[in-house]
């Protein structure tokens, strides 16, 4: 297996975009359609714009390196590795039913909180889980990636993924939702179904070598005699606790459903003055409400969570930086691809070679039409890493083409269901290729396994799409 494998995709990903910036004019929507001409990317750009990339979006890549300081301290401590035992011993006799819940979980979890990024910090724990239940890595991803992007497709109250999509659009968070609820049970039941047909019909018999490998991913386990001296339950309890801050603080609790609680509490709790004095607030800083948080927020989280465990499980805190340093290092090429993944999104962004595209494939019928549609958001989602950027590149010509109101409801579940489809295969898909990277398996192995899930996701999507249209 390359090692870098997933780096030089993206490398040959950013060629492509930069030699279509040589190859197509380029032209931007804004009240009406503006040919550029042509906006060709130059060499020193090649070397300017990470550093643009790293100024807007270096938190994300901050946030990988903290999730590997954060295993790398946690993976020395033994309740980690008994509490894996256990769980694997657990579900050794309802293990497809396990990974279905956690599929499950993680789809729901990322459907009303938006948290498609910030579970990422479970990944590792889920995929260790999953090896040690005897399943391959092409399960694991099924497991984590496969059901975060279920969650993504399914998107019902995460205001944040969807939030350009209502503004263009003037449709509410709740517009189509028996639609997206729909897609996310459909999609979430066949992905179980792929992966149990992987499971019979694929999976190859643990080798030697395999079951060595995993040893990369797991902590050391611990001796049977030392095992009743180990506490799991602070690690249990601190982890959950971490879980339910994490959904509380990216649930859109004012955007999503109109609860102000959180702002109120933590407006009162900031602006409360001890003897004039507004002691919390300078005492906090800059603190965002749940409902606002970011993956900053959510880092200096993980980093407190890593002191506290420390600190209960007694870690010199020589070995704490030591490790957490470690763990980061480990974290450092999932952190590079998060940088290149942004370089190629800055690259489309500067040089929009996009619209051209949009504009010739929409020409082809006319109105809304679902599959020119649903072909445009695809292309999108393939140029743009985030979903914002992915729909604030077409909708807005969209809508200038488009008089009727009516199937905007219909525009919006399309294009959040078809981004979502897409970073399934998409190699400036973040969230799937930090994760190839993570456990060292090629794209071309990924596509192998995953290409006939997504290709009847896609005729299910542009049946329910049809139907919508028709009714």
């Amino acid at each position: 297996m390359k090692k870098h494998n997933t780096v030089k995709v993206v490398l040959l990903t950013m060629v492509v975009f930069l030699l279509l910036t040589w190859i197509l004019p380029a032209a931007y929507y804004q009240t009406s359609y503006v040919s550029q001409g042509r906006v060709q990317m130059g060499l020193f750009d090649i070397f300017s714009y990470p550093v643009t990339t790293i100024q807007y979006f270096g938190y994300v890549a901050i946030y990988m390196l903290v999730i590997g300081g954060f295993y790398g301290v946690l993976s020395h401590i033994s309740a980690y590795r008994l509490l894996l035992d256990k769980l694997a011993d657990k579900f050794k006799n309802h293990s497809i039913i396990a990974i279905s819940v956690i599929m499950g979980l993680f789809a729901i979890i990322t459907s009303i909180c938006g948290l498609n990024y910030g579970l990422l910090l479970f990944f590792p724990f889920v995929i260790s889980l999953v090896l040690l239940m005897g399943y391959d890595k092409i399960v694991a991803l099924f497991t984590t990636v496969g059901g975060v992007l279920v969650g993504l497709m399914g998107t019902t109250y995460a205001y944040n993924n969807v939030s350009i999509l209502m503004n263009f659009l003037s449709i509410k968070i709740d517009s189509q939702l028996v639609t997206k609820i729909i897609i996310l049970v459909i999609g979430l039941a066949l992905l179980i179904f792929n992966t149990i047909m992987y499971i019979k019909k694929k999976m190859p018999k643990k080798s030697k070598a395999d079951t060595e490998e995993m040893s990369y991913y797991l902590p050391e386990a611990v001796k049977a005699k030392d095992s009743k001296k180990v506490k799991m339950w602070p690690l249990v309890l601190i982890l959950d606790l971490l879980l339910l801050v994490m959904i509380l603080s990216f649930v859109s609790w004012s955007g999503a459903f109109k609860v102000t609680l959180f702002d109120n509490v933590t407006s009162a709790v900031t602006g409360f003055k001890l003897f004039g004095f507004p002691i919390f607030g300078k005492l906090l800083g800059t603190v965002n409400a749940f409902g606002n948080w970011t993956l900053t927020d959510l880092s200096l989280c993980i980093v407190l969570t890593t002191l506290i465990l420390s600190l209960i499980y007694r870690v010199k805190f020589d070995d704490v930086m030591q490790r957490f340093i470690k763990g980061g290092k480990e974290a450092l090429q999932p952190a590079v691809l998060v940088i290149l993944i942004y370089t190629a999104l800055v690259i489309v962004t500067y040089h929009p070679f996009q619209l051209v595209i949009y504009k010739a494939i929409f020409e082809l019928t006319k109105g809304f039409n679902v599959f020119t549609s649903g072909l445009v958001a695809i292309l999108a989602s393939f140029f743009n890493a985030d979903p914002m950027y992915t729909f604030n590149s077409v909708i807005p010509y969209l809508v200038s083409i488009v008089s009727d109101k009516t199937v905007y409801s219909i525009i919006g579940v399309l294009f959040q269901s078809m981004y979502a489809l897409t970073m399934f295969v998409a190699p400036t898909s973040l969230i799937l290729m930090v994760t190839l990277s993570y456990l060292n398996v090629s794209f071309k192995d990924w596509i192998k396994n995953v290409w006939q899930y997504v290709l009847e996701m896609l005729v299910i999507l542009f049946i329910i799409f049809t139907i919508l249209v028709l009714i």
